[in-house]
């Protein structure tokens, strides 16, 4: 009779019948006589069709509480479709909390380390002249990153010429922390004359500033802030930044310590260049140049400036810079493959006549020697319009 009730569900009837049917079988072949007789002849086959019915019990213990909700509806057509519509209804809010998460995740464009290795290759392959900035970088990079609770924010400060290469190692970077690189929600960028043009009105900037800081790193704990001509910020927008960078818990209950802070910056160029200058000067190659031989010079250089401006911000004084990260001067053959990768990125084919021609174009210094381009790379990828049947 049961097996007939449950003939609209196929699966359950299956399951039920085939269940029943085996422990119909199994009583006929437990009659008592037959018992004694097993057990008188052989134990162990007592044992066997015990092992048997603990099987066919297990089975029926493992199905499912979903199976037999849907049994009871069948057999007494109770709570049924209010059953079902909860079931429904649990499902529905189940997708939709899980579309809703993935949406946010991707509206962030979450924060996505990758393998340091990646970032090393990346700086080898496309950054030129610069071992010293990419030395600095990663090993800055790195170690905050691997650092479970960091004391402070990293803040790192780029200085040298035009063209050198800071924005784009900023860039990178950013490409390397984040899905969506410089559009990611946890990256800001701040360029001085556009976002901060106005002396008179510095307070408002730094309330402006310091609200949109709060709101990012409640966003993105790790949060990267790039300030682009910092040599043009306010002293006390500059000094609006201390808190953010110094060794604090938490200010108003956000805990800033695992961002990163980027500082890029002019300043400081004429010395890193004349450290340049003299190694060549003295037949030695540009490689030998070490942090040794020329932070210390840069360091004083920028607090010792009578400039206006970042040189008298309380970061560097106070120690809240971690790194002072030069970039040198590039030379002829750094601009040849400035050219190459401009080439390259629009998949344009080139010669080695063409990436000659293309960096003659660019203006060489000092007067006399000749050595480094006063434009860095930049306007190579323009120049290579020339080249263009």
């Amino acid at each position: 009779m049961v097996c007939r009730a449950l003939h609209s569900s196929p699966l359950l009837f299956f399951c039920l019948c085939f269940l029943l049917t085996g422990a119909e079988g199994q009583a006929r072949q437990s009659k008592p006589w037959e018992r004694r007789d097993a057990a008188q002849s052989s134990a162990s086959q007592g044992s066997e069709h015990y092992e048997r019915l603990r099987s066919h019990l297990g089975t029926m213990r493992d199905l499912s509480r979903r199976y037999w909700q849907l049994l009871a509806c069948r057999l007494w057509q109770e709570d049924c479709e209010e059953e079902e519509e909860v079931a429904e209804k649990n499902e529905r809010m189940r997708t939709v909390m899980m579309e809703e998460e993935e949406e946010e995740e991707e509206e962030r464009g979450g924060t996505v380390i990758v393998e340091h290795q990646g970032l090393e290759l990346e700086l080898g392959r496309r950054l030129h002249g610069q071992h010293l900035a990419k030395n600095v970088v990663l090993k800055a990079v790195q170690g905050f990153l691997e650092t479970p609770q960091p004391e402070k924010a990293l803040a790192l400060s780029f200085h040298g010429w035009s063209g050198t290469g800071k924005n784009f190692v900023a860039r990178i970077m950013a490409e390397h922390l984040y899905q969506d690189g410089l559009k990611s929600d946890c990256v800001k960028v701040f360029i001085s004359p556009f976002h901060f043009p106005h002396s008179k009105y510095v307070d408002i900037y730094k309330v402006q500033l310091a609200k949109q800081i709060s709101e990012t790193v409640q966003e993105c704990e790790q949060s990267l802030f790039i300030f682009d001509e910092a040599e043009k910020l306010h002293d006390d927008l500059l000094d609006g930044l201390k808190p953010y960078m110094d060794h604090y818990d938490s200010i108003d209950t956000v805990d800033y310590r695992r961002s990163i802070f980027l500082f890029l910056s002019n300043t400081g160029s004429n010395i890193i260049n004349e450290v340049a200058l003299d190694f060549w000067r003295a037949g030695r190659a540009r490689e030998e140049i070490t942090m040794d031989s020329l932070e210390q010079h840069l360091r004083t250089e920028l607090l010792e400036s009578t400039d206006e401006g970042y040189a008298h911000n309380r970061l560097l004084e106070e120690n809240l810079i971690d790194f002072l990260v030069p970039f040198l001067p590039l030379e002829f053959r750094h601009v040849k493959l400035c050219a190459r990768d401009a080439f390259l990125a629009r998949g344009l084919p080139f010669t080695e006549e063409a990436l000659d021609e293309v960096a003659r174009m660019m203006v060489f210094v000092p007067k006399e020697e000749k050595l480094f381009s006063a434009q860095g790379c930049k306007s190579v990828s323009q120049r290579i319009n020339y080249f263009l049947p």
